[in-house]
């Protein structure tokens, strides 16, 4: 996977990053990597562009998750933990019915909007297919 950042000009600091390639157990970390680099650069909001993501595993989904919660300031889950991180999404989610505001994603492929779908991370994210819509949201 090849992932990008961008910081365009918005109300609030947002970095952009566009993905491409699967986003799987292979790469997931390098998600995450670059949303903390994001966040120690001054970042408030990240728009996840999916749009060159056929495939998303259960792994990508974590790395979603880890996005958000590092543009929290909080600390992600230790993805060594293995289906322990999965369940702590969960846990994450059903305690906040709202999508969460720092993290967004934009023009998810069909196969992995059907992931977020199934997984119900599709209430946890703003999901745009305009950019520019998606980073006045911020």
């Amino acid at each position: 996977m090849n992932i990008t950042a961008e910081q365009p000009a918005a109300r609030v600091p947002v970095t952009v990053l566009r993905l491409q390639g699967d986003l799987d157990g292979s790469n997931y970390l390098d998600l995450t990597a670059a949303a903390k680099e994001a966040y120690k650069g001054g970042a408030k909001g990240l728009l996840l562009d999916l749009g060159g993501v056929p495939y998303m595993s259960s792994a990508g989904l974590v790395a979603l998750h880890s996005a958000a919660q590092l543009l929290r300031g909080e600390q992600p889950p230790d993805p060594a933990a293995g289906w322990s991180t999965l369940k702590s999404v969960g846990i994450d989610q059903s305690a906040d019915s709202a999508a969460q505001q720092m993290v967004k994603l934009l023009n998810p492929q069909p196969r992995v909007s059907r992931t977020l779908e199934m997984s119900g991370m599709n209430v946890f994210f703003e999901i745009y297919t305009d950019e520019a819509a998606a980073l006045a949201s911020f």
